[in-house]
């Protein structure tokens, strides 16, 4: 039986990073559960044992399940009839098998049903799901909504809904509409306060709404008669048991085929207030959306490393010229470049991961106790590495999700254009990843602050100052020196210019700059941790991000500020 899990060592190796046992410890706190919990775990050994068995089991279902359903899912696609949403066969059965193994939840508390999974291991579940089936992805993952409802809901909410979410009811975040999209400011959806009945109702149109027609949704909507910016809306919870609420349409996409984006009809629709009034955008969004990009970083990862694997066996089974393709060297040099790229994208990623699960679970402490000065200090710092990783992270892995995906197609040449092959689909669907949950020039708007203070540069150079290198690696040494040096060059002439214009015209190729060199410098640390996994990555994604860093600071200086003008669209 084939494993995504067991077949991907890459996984385990960032599931036992060293820092990952003071995050199992806090979490944990201390493993107080143990006797209130059959499954609680006893220790930190205890604690990753599960999560490894928990992660064979979501490994198993995604190749012997979720992945052989893709294609169907893909060709049969979910429907809609008066007003409901009808999934594809294969995505039910998707369903009913994540609900029965326990993957449903996973990172809510025990209290609740869940598994008190920190992020990380939940995130790798999520990346073996997008490998399976990026579209099964967005309802799987939509559980994360469940998070938003811990931070902010009342206790009474989290026993009404969490406990539903961990025995299987599907999620949705309601924020587009027809004309807000990026520009959540301008969302109109009105909810109304009946003082008589105690009651908020909702009235108005969602559009390109993820699994539209879920059990439990988070709705954002302008509950301040009058207002027009982001300090009128607020987060609700609309129950689909309570009616009020139909699909008017599901849109016909590229790509992603078997999550259904709908239109969605409010009349009159019971919900209840989630957290404060007037904090919808402000604070709860901004915590949504941290956590969805986080998601898409992961799915874009799984999504590349469904591009690599489809490449790799087609190279090794393909023979032109008396030979496999994988031996005629540029289809060799593109599935190396492939692999270097996946691995720094996770790299990064669970990088990533575990910044989030220190400073949420400092977070969720701070609830129950004051934190200690050197708590506090830590939270803040992870919390910023946090906030500064997220959008590269999500930028990066997404747009190189779909230059595998591109490349997978040319490695297959004329037979990748046809549907008989699953790097069609995998194409398709990895186009929307750089667009949803914030396109990859809004991460770069939420990035480049990061570029601007001089965070970006001092986090480099300490990651740089960690990498012990061997003797035989100092061009590798000297090529992510150059680059670092590179990078401060470019950003010390852009900034001479006091020219916020010029500024935001290179904020992209800034904030890739520092994408290409963190992730670099962490694929060069893995590959000295492990060097039979990741030594060839890091030679050939050093040289790709190598040159990258080049081409974009060559551009810097070729386009002067004057010639900022021309760009413009009169």
């Amino acid at each position: 039986m084939a494993n995504f899990f067991l077949d991907t060592p890459e996984l385990k190796y960032h599931l036992n990073h060293p820092m990952m046992e003071k995050i199992v410890t806090l979490k944990e706190r201390n493993y107080n559960e143990r006797d209130k919990y059959d499954y609680a775990a006893q220790d930190f050994e205890d604690a990753m044992d599960n999560y490894h068995q928990v992660l064979e089991i979501a490994g198993e279902i995604c190749a012997d399940v979720i992945a052989q359903n893709a294609a169907n899912v893909d060709t049969e696609k979910p429907s809609v009839a008066n007003g409901r949403v009808t999934y594809a066969s294969g995505t039910t059965e998707n369903i009913k098998a994540c609900t029965q193994a326990g993957l449903m939840g996973m990172a809510m508390p025990r209290r609740y049903g869940g598994l008190n999974f920190p992020i990380t291991p939940y995130i790798m579940a999520a990346d073996m799901v997008s490998r399976a089936d990026a579209g099964f992805e967005n309802l799987w993952g939509l559980q994360d909504c469940a998070e938003t409802i811990y931070e902010f809901g009342t206790e009474e909410q989290k026993q009404k809904f969490i406990t539903r979410v961990c025995n299987g009811a599907t999620m949705s975040m309601d924020l587009t509409e027809p004309d807000a999209g990026s520009d959540l400011q301008s969302v109109m959806l009105k909810a109304s306060y009946n003082k008589e009945e105690d009651q908020w109702y909702l009235n108005g149109v969602k559009r390109f709404i993820t699994n539209g027609d879920s059990d439990i949704h988070l709705v954002l909507a302008r509950s301040e008669e009058g207002s027009k910016d982001g300090r009128g809306l607020s987060m609700f919870i609309y129950d689909k048991l309570d009616g009020g609420v139909d699909v008017r349409r599901i849109e016909n996409k590229m790509g992603i085929k078997g999550s259904p984006t709908c239109e969605l009809v409010f009349k009159n629709a019971k919900c209840e207030l989630c957290g404060r009034t007037r904090l919808g955008l402000i604070k709860y969004v901004m915590s949504l959306m941290n956590g969805a990009r986080l998601g898409i970083a992961a799915q874009s990862v799984g999504l590349s490393q469904a591009a690599y694997n489809e490449a790799l066996a087609y190279a090794k089974d393909r023979k032109q010229f008396a030979k496999p393709i994988s031996e005629i060297l540029p289809v060799a040099r593109m599935l190396s470049t492939m692999k270097g790229k996946l691995d720094a994208n996770r790299s990064l990623l669970y990088a990533t991961c575990r910044c989030v699960d220190m400073y949420k679970i400092y977070d969720d402490i701070a609830k129950e106790r004051t934190l200690s000065p050197e708590e506090r200090k830590e939270q803040k710092y992870y919390a910023k590495m946090a906030d500064s990783l997220t959008p590269i992270a999500k930028g990066m892995s997404s747009e190189m999700a779909n230059e595998n995906a591109y490349d997978c197609i040319q490695i297959h040449g004329g037979s990748g254009f046809m549907k008989d092959y699953a790097c069609e689909r995998i194409y398709r669907d990895a186009r929307i990843t750089s667009i949803y949950e914030g396109t990859t020039q809004l991460q770069v708007v939420a990035a480049i602050r990061y570029v601007t203070n001089g965070f970006y540069k001092e986090l480099m150079t300490n990651l740089f100052d960690e990498i012990e290198f061997r003797e035989d690696q100092d061009f590798l040494k000297e090529t992510i020196q150059v680059m670092i040096e590179n990078y401060e060059l470019t950003i010390k002439a852009v900034m001479a210019t006091k020219n916020q214009e010029y500024i935001d015209f290179f904020a992209r190729e800034l904030v890739e700059m520092v994408g290409y060199i963190i992730m670099t410098i962490l694929i060069n640390q893995d590959a000295n941790s492990n060097p039979d996994l990741f030594s060839k990555s890091a030679i050939a994604f050093t040289q790709y991000a190598n040159r990258a860093c080049h081409n974009h600071a060559a551009l810097v200086k070729e386009v002067e500020p004057k010639w900022v003008d021309s760009y413009k669209i009169k």
